[in-house]
């Protein structure tokens, strides 16, 4: 069982760091949307939060209004350089206690580039590691959000992690190619990462109004479980309209549904029992 030291209002603090590779190979599905969120809410809440965005798109280092030109020093530092985390993490404007590692289009060569390298797929976890036993405000939460493929980068993130978020959108092919990703999840475990486990997952863009959004919830619960949150992510304009402001939907429209849906996630996340049961 793990100990929790202390809440922050309705949110649990974990009594060691939780790492979460957020993925899934599909694209479209929530992804970043879900990292950037949930990690704010958690932030907004008084918990340490380290996100890294591990896409060549940027979106997560965008929604949360940080630096990422080409140059920036990010995560292709922290790859290909060996660069520390705490050297290139940058404070989120707009949230305190939120912290990114941003992702440049630097980082669009990195799968090639890590291909000759000693122990490539074990570097964000070295600097993942070396940044938890150094920093001088313990961490909370950290989250790396992936791009919508199973390269090196997302290898990378999942020999870092110790559990899996997976957003899944409730639409027709929704589970289409979710069978590759449980493969890739149980190769990691058997060669890089034995320790992780798929602890989470989220459904997405959710209509309360279709037979479509009620079948698939359905099929996704009985696959996963208790590893399916109760709360479900809605189709929601604001939601994709917040990235457009460098914002998360926690700052655009703090009262939306989309945001309060994110919220109840997040604090969902921190109760999630799925962990304790297991360890």
């Amino acid at each position: 069982m793990l100990e929790r030291l202390s809440t922050v209002g309705d949110f649990e603090r974990p009594s060691s760091p939780r790492v979460f590779v957020v993925a899934n190979q599909k694209g479209g599905v929530g992804k970043t949307t879900t990292s950037v969120n949930i990690a704010a809410a958690m932030a907004m809440r008084g918990l340490r939060v380290l996100l890294i965005d591990l896409d060549p798109q940027g979106n997560a280092s965008t929604a949360t209004n940080i630096d990422h030109g080409s140059g920036t020093p990010g995560t292709y530092e922290v790859l290909l350089d060996g660069a520390q985390i705490a050297d290139v993490a940058q404070q989120a404007p707009e949230i305190a206690n939120l912290f990114v590692v941003p992702a440049t289009i630097d980082l669009a060569g990195a799968e090639i580039e890590l291909v000759s390298l000693v122990s490539r797929e074990q570097r964000l976890r070295k600097a993942i590691d070396s940044y938890l036993a150094v920093s001088d405000h313990p961490v909370d939460y950290v989250f790396i959000d992936c791009p919508p493929s199973l390269g090196l980068l997302t290898v990378n993130a999942m020999a870092a992690a110790r559990e899996v978020l997976i957003p899944i959108q409730c639409e027709y092919y929704a589970l289409e190619g979710l069978s590759q990703l449980l493969r890739n999840i149980e190769l990691v475990q058997q060669h890089l990462n034995p320790r992780l486990e798929v602890s989470t997952v989220l459904l997405t863009m959710h209509d309360a109004r279709t037979n479509l959004s009620a079948s698939v919830a359905a099929e996704v619960r009985h696959h996963f479980g208790d590893r399916v949150l109760s709360t479900a992510i809605p189709r929601s304009v604001k939601i994709s309209e917040a990235p457009g402001y460098q914002q998360t939907i926690l700052t655009y429209d703090p009262t939306s549904t989309g945001a309060l849906s994110y919220l109840e996630a997040a604090r969902e996340i921190t109760t999630h029992r799925y962990e304790e049961e297991r360890a």
